[in-house]
């Protein structure tokens, strides 16, 4: 059993809670949380069981990682604290532990990864002896080894583009929404996530994994963007009022441009309501999907919609991510240390899970 702990139980450590319990070579052995409120709590009523797992939660950094986990979950958000999400992944690294994250963008392309960043990690690791691997849905999963196997069906490859499509008022992050996404702001906002070179910076790793992988060298990335105003107020059930005339819809790609044409495209569209935008691409419910689209010989098309805490598809999406990342725990563990990338951590099927629950784990004592 490999000794797992989970850091943070947000959105995204909710669902890591769970499948750290479910995975059969992994053991949570600990929980760490910011909110005062959180600790002493059991993980499984963080993680929303119907069970206690028996471990509880934690704000005490230093001795959680003077435990020595062998993995680390860490699932705190780097949206808008990048610097506090490296320090902490620096300091589990430094412990020794195999980290998975979605938190550091710029390292889901860790060959490219500015100095400033990669270099402090990559000493970490010479100190610890650990790993880590960043990776998630979209940017992740959904951008680089679905469209990547998926090209390898056909016989030409054209263009690949790699849609996520979401209705935002599903996504229980309000403040990401509305203002580093720029929902229900005025249109002369500037959004953080999308002004001039934040997309390349979170996105235009994938770009570069994916000619990499396709053997192809790119003249440059692109971005391109789009925003729609509300034509009248709408009410959300989990995120109130946006008024009319805010940002109701926004649309850009990063483009990998090769010989001159865009031929490997990541397109979000995001709304936070189905009026708005409707000539712009939807999902095939309105909820929400990731679709892969390969034009070339043959076309070759395929959405994912994924469901989770009754089936929200914000939630369901964490959980892919989530999924990717601690099924990759045991394969990290066995791997020498090292920075990794998408395209040198297998995706494999699962292990010891069909037909089984949560209730059904054959404890080991």
């Amino acid at each position: 059993m490999i000794p797992t702990i989970v850091w943070g139980t947000g959105n995204v450590g909710r669902s890591a809670i769970r499948a750290v319990e479910a995975h059969p070579e992994l053991e949570l052995t600990g929980v760490l949380v910011h909110n005062p409120e959180k600790v002493g709590r059991d993980a499984g009523t963080l993680a929303g069981l119907d069970y206690e797992i028996g471990v509880a939660a934690s704000d005490d950094v230093a001795a959680t990682l003077a435990a020595r986990p062998r993995a680390v979950v860490y699932a705190a958000s780097g949206d808008i604290r990048p610097d506090d999400a490296l320090a902490d992944i620096i300091r589990a690294l430094r412990a020794g532990a195999v980290v998975v994250t979605p938190a550091l963008y710029a390292l889901y392309d860790p060959r490219n990864a500015p100095p400033e960043l990669r270099d402090p990690v990559l000493a970490a690791i010479a100190d610890g002896g650990g790993s880590l691997f960043v990776s998630g849905v979209d940017p992740g999963w959904g951008n680089d080894v679905l469209p990547l196997l998926l090209s390898g069906l056909g016989h030409t490859v054209e263009v690949i583009r790699c849609q996520e499509i979401f209705d935002y008022s599903t996504y229980d992050q309000p403040d990401s929404v509305r203002y580093l996404v720029g929902m229900g702001q005025p249109m002369d906002y500037q959004p953080p996530m999308t002004a001039p070179g934040i997309p390349t910076m979170v996105w235009g790793g994938q770009i570069r994994l994916m000619a990499r992988a396709l053997g192809v060298e790119l003249d440059e990335i692109r971005e391109t963007l789009d925003r729609r105003a509300l034509e009248s107020a709408v009410t959300t059930t989990t995120m109130g009022e946006f008024g009319a005339g805010t940002q109701g819809a926004v649309r850009f790609e990063v483009q990998g441009v090769v010989e001159g044409e865009p031929r490997i495209v990541i397109e979000h569209v995001t709304r936070i309501h189905p009026s708005c935008a409707p000539d712009w691409p939807t999902p095939p419910d309105g909820a929400g999907a990731h679709r892969v689209i390969v034009e070339g010989h043959p076309r070759i098309e395929v959405t994912i919609e994924a469901g989770d805490e009754d089936g929200n598809r914000a939630a369901g999406g964490n959980a892919t991510a989530v999924g990717r990342l601690v099924n990759a725990i045991d394969w990290l563990v066995e791997a020498e240390p090292g920075l990794y990338d998408a395209l040198d951590v297998p995706l494999r099927p699962a292990v010891g899970k069909l037909g089984r629950t949560l209730n059904d784990r054959v404890k080991p004592w």
